[in-house]
């Protein structure tokens, strides 16, 4: 029988071992309270509504260091993908800022790309104002564990008035260290009124086991533009839980991207606050599973002011004996007429074995709001399959290019060129791969 009081009990003593250095880098009072509440809340099981299709007993199961040491790691074999071709890059191994790996230049005044460690020390007032008032240590333990936990991760600064015309990579590499390592990286990023930034999160690894537990949040100030890439190619073998947490300004515009195509057990939960009149938030995601893979994805839409549109669209494509979650929740308050949303579901089933459990959701208490969702699931068209083969093309690669335009319709939503390309020839291949 599984017993997650003993993990619990495990956070709890590397909680109390940690305390010298966590006290160091500050916010004792939150990180104590966020402990306390993850103690109550407990690791979440399919009783928990929210984890009703996804069982956390892999990370209840699995031993891991807690401290991982230092390791060296090769970026020519990790893939270029999560380093973009130039521009600002911070690359974090094992939760740990590296230095040597990392580039920061041609950014126009004022813009700030450092780790969160070291803003702590250096820009104390902004990070104080904006860390963890985005985020709710109700909203799920692994925030709350992240909360108790963390030592670095990002911290991205776009004051007002700033265009950051290159796109700003970061990359989390998880690298073996003997045994499973385990990291909360903790991320914030504030874009001020009128300002304009794309940022791109990759989560990678070797091909050992890890757990990464992070969390993202993000302030989109009034009129700011963001566009947010989150992907996931680590190992087959890595556990990952992230949450984005954004709020958004009067008429600002928001884009988030969540590709997943590596973990073996995978949550991504991508919640967006709509707080001012006139914002737009769009939320795309394209999951693609094989093996025994589990990914499970969470987003909330909370329409909090009156003529806020938002869009979403979520893809999958899952193969073998792999299995995936959508739920996608629209909140509609009282106070938020005019309200425009759409969200839609698709899923590809390449194979008997595979699962797809898809919820979508509306709460509406406005009455003058046009609101749409819809989930699909299916196989390959035939009738497509055979005209392709009629054409002379053969039955692999017809299926393959069937799958990729399936897929790739996500990846062309990216505005950022470079990384909509990469990511367009990595689909190819993986399908090809099949």
């Amino acid at each position: 029988m599984l017993d997650l009081n003993s993990k619990v009990s495990a956070f709890e003593s590397a909680f109390d071992e940690a305390q010298p250095e966590l006290n160091a880098i500050g916010f004792g009072e939150m990180r104590r309270s966020a402990m306390a509440r993850f103690l109550e809340l407990g690791i979440p099981t399919t009783k928990d509504e929210e984890w009703k299709f996804t069982s956390a007993r892999e990370i209840a199961e699995t031993e891991f260091d807690f401290s991982p040491t230092k390791v060296d790691v090769d970026l020519s074999r990790m893939d270029k993908v999560a380093f973009g071709t130039g521009g600002p890059l911070l690359v974090f191994v094992n939760g740990a800022f590296s230095v040597e790996h990392s580039r920061v230049d041609g950014l126009p005044e004022g813009v700030i790309v450092k780790s969160l460690r070291r803003a702590l020390s250096e820009d104390a007032s902004i990070v104080e104002k904006h860390l963890g008032k985005v985020i709710d240590l109700d909203e799920s333990a692994f925030t709350a564990l992240n909360t108790a936990f963390f030592e670095g991760g990002y911290f991205v600064f776009v004051p007002k008035n700033t265009i950051v015309e290159q796109p700003i990579y970061v990359a989390f590499i998880a690298a073996s260290s003997g045994m499973p390592a385990i990291s909360h990286p903790r991320n914030l990023l504030v874009v001020e009124n009128h300002a304009q930034a794309s940022v791109v999160e990759s989560y990678i690894g070797d091909a050992g086991a890890s757990f990464v537990n992070a969390v993202t949040e993000c302030v989109a100030g009034e009129d700011a533009v963001l566009e947010h890439v989150k992907l996931q190619l680590g190992s087959t073998e890595a556990l990952h839980v992230t949450s984005m947490q954004i709020v958004q300004g009067r008429a600002s515009n928001v884009k988030s991207t969540v590709v997943t195509m590596g973990g073996k057990l995978v949550r991504n939960d991508t919640n967006s606050v709509l707080a001012g009149q006139g914002c737009e938030c769009t939320i795309n995601g394209l999951y693609v599973g094989h093996g025994d893979q589990h990914i499970d994805n969470h987003t909330r839409l909370d329409h909090a002011q009156p003529n806020c549109p938002s869009h979403e669209l979520f893809k999958g494509v899952l193969a073998d004996k792999s299995s995936a979650v959508f739920n996608g929740k629209i909140i509609v308050r009282r106070i938020a007429q005019k309200t425009d949303s759409k969200q839609s579901n698709m899923n590809l089933l390449l194979s008997d074995d595979a699962v797809i459990n898809t919820k979508p959701q509306l709460e509406i208490f406005a009455d003058d709001v046009r609101c749409t969702h819809g989930a699909t699931i299916g196989r390959l068209d035939e009738d497509a399959l055979f005209y392709l083969r009629s054409r002379g093309i053969d039955k692999t690669d017809a299926r393959n290019l069937l799958i990729y335009a399936f897929a790739s319709d996500v990846i062309d939503r990216i505005k950022i060129p470079e990384l909509r390309e990469s990511l367009e020839d990595m689909l190819f291949e993986r399908f090809a791969e099949k």
